[in-house]
């Protein structure tokens, strides 16, 4: 299984709009297509936290091959409004985004 975290500003009141465009989302064939198998969103003092665990090595490599869906398009402009860049000047694209692990331990 692979991991990604994308780590972004939002507005705490907006958690219950976020979640219900990615509950949503979440409800069409998109994440299979993607090979999402669990997403999980947090907030804290105004970060937001995007955790998405995906079957396979690469989940990177399959949102990018989803990038041009007409509804990944869709629920992206859809959460403008709330969701911002962590750091603007150097966001082009998820990828910037992308938090990179640094350590993992898994329970034998």
């Amino acid at each position: 299984m692979h991991s990604t975290l994308i780590v972004a500003r939002m507005e705490p009141r907006s958690a219950t709009e976020v979640g219900d465009l990615f509950r949503a989302f979440d409800d069409t064939e998109m994440p299979h297509r993607m090979g999402t198998r669990r997403r999980q969103l947090f907030s804290y003092r105004g970060l937001y936290f995007h955790l998405q665990d995906f079957d396979g090595v690469d989940g990177g490599e399959r949102i990018e091959e989803a990038k041009t869906d007409p509804r990944f398009v869709g629920i992206s402009d859809d959460l403008k409004p709330f969701i911002t860049a962590y750091d603007p000047a150097t966001w082009r694209s998820p990828a910037d985004a992308m938090a990179q692990r640094f350590y993992h331990w898994t329970a034998q």
